[in-house]
């Protein structure tokens, strides 16, 4: 590379070797004669943008705006500060222990070796495991209050965690996850009321247009009638060719709303330090379905950079420090093979493009990977990736892939002409399968069915095609073939008695679908249970459905679980759990998985069937009511009351699987589950014989098992005895 063309002209312009790396030699003699003549690079054009996922984000923004001003206050105030000088850019390994309120943390982090270790520990915060020993505090004036408090100011690295702060750290993500998802999906039922709204007021609106058009044209009838000139042409001022005006809504986003709700209740996790390497309760292969969910779980601090790192001016020495980065190809320079990845470096780009328009400097995100390089920091990798089922209008999901290491840095020509930063990383050994390799083998089992590893799989469809979509049956483990010994059920059987006790049968009289203020819509506390996409917007005691005496269509609103599975299950055999369930496909928080089937026992007859040594049943009230915590927002609305209504009696039946039983009678129990049980009145009214319906708590990728917490579980296989 001895020089660099510039696609505009055919002047030739060179590049100055950036310092601290390393170019080939023909370069820098290149670079070294051409700056003798002071020859000057394009300016940096736009940042690394990593772009939103709707046109009208920065208007609804504030969260970013807010973040910004509270940035340009940091440095205002600290950014002539002038650290210790002396300070070797060379890392020993620092033992720390942080007293934590779960245990002891601990934190094994570099720090610079510019003086003896004892010496360096003295200015050395015990409680905060930073990257480098902070330096005294000096006094700077500050004439600007600070409105909120900016992110973090030191490194940490959370090591050796036991299995009780693996299990604290997961709830405490898996909790902050759920408020998030529950926020998101209460702002989609406000956007979908505010439309509604917003279409009845166009329609009032256009009827008075149409009314004032017709009156100005009988009056222009009546003065041309009288031989007087109309003036005008009737339509109203504004008014498009038809004489009706166009009005831009500005849309709700939940993923921002959401974040931003929880951000002014200081909900969001890690602010309080930049986490280096593996961030507490976040496994490989968690899957995320907005970039502002990363910046909530501090896994990815950036809203649109790919690049997250702590500023220098933050940073203890003065040197910026990589975090993560997001791999989405947006740059036309990357190479992404998995486990060895090549970065592009951030700036230069045009903009909503990925041709390079400029030459990138080494700053920013660009030099904190080459100093995270230089220290041998670890950094995270999140990955973006097109797949079926995301929930954001770029088609994009966001999966956690684990940690790689920064082998080498180095400037290079583009495909575009320009001189681009690239990074090469490779990802660190021992860790589970990347989330990002798992999404694609659950699309090829999809697509492939039963040509996918033949000989482990058992059935194509245990169901025999009495479910909507193929249940899938894979043993890799041992010759055990259990599941095609029983009868399947797609939902529970009911003895006819329920049928003669639910009272008189009533239902709603909706022709196109159900609507506020319906008989349904009344008896479900006047609300309905589902937006518009299906997703339980929070639980409840009981959900009455739409049943076979409303006069509402198969597509109303208020039918969901009744409708059956959607998503491609698979039954497999696994060496920790017997039998379990995952899913082919991505299953959102609050969709509707299956319900939990089987035959409806009384009590009486539950009893001789245990005295018979027979007993194989299912006992709802055990359910433990994990339905209260889908929709809680009570961290974020203080008046927020968790229903009530409607109150259901004891449930005193049971479900016996002995022959009949469906895909939900192999899920495992779990303390932490991922679904969980709302009960559902559809085709009767007997409040005493709901069924039970499986939901998801959380975004659950596919190939993850499903667990339920089923309330009492065998002690020792943490599974029901009749999964064994």
């Amino acid at each position: 590379m001895d020089s660099i063309q510039t696609p505009n002209n055919n002047t030739t312009t060179f590049l100055p070797p950036p310092p601290g790396l390393h170019i080939p030699t023909t370069t820098t003699a290149a670079a070294t004669t051409s700056y003798g003549g002071g020859v000057s690079i394009p300016n940096l054009k736009v940042p690394k943008p990593e772009p939103f996922d709707d046109s009208d984000v920065e208007k609804q923004l504030q969260l970013y705006s807010d973040f910004c001003r509270v940035s340009n206050l940091f440095r205002e105030a600290f950014g002539n500060v002038d650290f210790p000088s002396d300070i070797d850019s060379e890392l020993v390994d620092v033992k720390v222990s942080i007293s934590d309120p779960n245990g002891v943390v601990d934190l094994n982090l570099p720090a610079p070796n510019s003086q003896p270790e004892e010496e360096s520990l003295d200015f050395l915060d015990p409680d905060s495991g930073a990257i480098v020993p902070v330096p005294p505090i000096q006094e700077v004036a500050v004439t600007t209050p600070r409105r909120k408090q900016s992110r973090v100011k030191e490194l940490v690295r959370v090591v050796d965690l036991g299995v009780k702060d693996q299990v604290h750290f997961r709830e405490v993500v898996r909790k902050t996850r759920m408020v998030y998802e529950s926020l998101r999906v209460l702002t989609s039922v406000e956007e979908e009321k505010r439309a509604v709204a917003a279409a009845e007021e166009e329609k009032r609106m256009m009827a008075a247009m149409a009314a004032a058009a017709a009156a100005a044209a009988a009056a222009a009838s009546a003065a041309l009638a009288d031989g007087v000139a109309a003036e005008g042409s009737g339509k109203p001022e504004g008014s498009g060719s038809n004489g009706s005006r166009t009005y831009r809504r500005l849309r709700l986003r939940g993923d921002l709303r959401a974040a931003s709700l929880m951000r002014d209740q200081g909900l969001w996790l890690n602010r309080d330090k930049r986490i280096v390497g593996a961030t507490p309760g976040i496994y490989v292969g968690d899957i995320f379905l907005f970039r502002m969910e990363l910046c909530v779980l501090g896994l990815h601090g950036q809203i649109q950079a790919g690049i997250d790192y702590l500023p220098g001016s933050m940073s203890s020495n003065g040197e910026p420090i990589a975090t993560s980065v997001i791999v989405s190809g947006g740059y036309e320079d990357d190479l992404d093979d998995g486990e060895v990845i090549v970065y592009t470096g951030q700036g230069g780009q045009e903009k909503n493009s990925f041709r390079q328009a400029s030459h990138q400097k080494l700053e920013g995100g660009n030099l904190a990977l080459e100093r995270s390089m230089h220290y041998g920091i670890e950094v995270r990798v999140i990955r973006g990736m097109r797949y079926e089922g995301s929930a954001s209008s770029s088609g994009k999901v966001y999966v956690y892939d684990g940690l790689y290491k920064i082998v080498d840095c180095w400037f290079d020509v583009g495909k575009s002409g320009f001189g681009v930063f690239k990074y090469k990383l490779w990802r660190i050994e021992g860790q589970e399968k990347m989330g990002s390799a798992i999404l694609k083998e659950a699309r090829e089992i999809r697509r492939s069915g039963f040509d996918f590893k033949p000989m482990y799989c058992l059935s194509v469809d245990i169901s025999n095609r009495k479910e909507n979509v193929p249940v899938r049956l894979f043993n890799d483990i041992d010759d055990n073939q259990d599941p095609l010994y029983f009868e399947y059920l797609t939902r529970t059987t009911f003895p006819q008695f329920v049928f003669h006790q639910s009272g008189k049968a009533t239902g709603c009289d909706c022709v196109d679908g159900c609507a506020d203020g319906c008989f349904c819509f009344m008896k479900n506390g006047g609300e309905f249970p589902y937006n518009q996409h299906g997703i339980l917007v929070r639980g409840k005691p009981l959900i009455f459905e739409c049943g076979p005496f409303c006069r509402c269509p198969p597509h109303c609103r208020n039918r969901v679980t009744q409708k059956g599975l959607k998503n491609r299950l698979e039954v497999f055999r696994s060496r920790q759990t017997g039998w379990g369930v995952r899913s082919l496909d991505l299953i959102h928080a609050g969709a509707f998985i299956c319900e939990y089937a089987g035959v409806v026992l009384t009590k009486e007859q539950a009893q001789i069937l245990t005295m018979s040594g027979g007993d194989s049943s299912i006992h709802p009230n055990q359910f433990s009511e994990r339905w209260a915590e889908w929709g809680d927002v009570s961290q974020v609305y203080s008046d927020y009351v968790r229903p009530s209504y409607p109150s259901v009696p004891p449930l005193d039946f049971s479900l016996d699987v002995s022959t009949m039983r469906n895909v939900a009678c192999y899920m495992s129990h779990s303390s932490t589950p991922n679904v969980f049980v709302q009960f559902v009145l559809y085709d009767h009214n007997n409040l005493m014989f709901p069924h039970a319906m499986v939901f998801a708590m959380e975004n659950i990728p596919p190939m993850r098992e499903l667990s339920l917490d089923y309330g009492i579980a065998d002690d020792w296989t943490g599974k029901l005895s009749i999964c064994n």
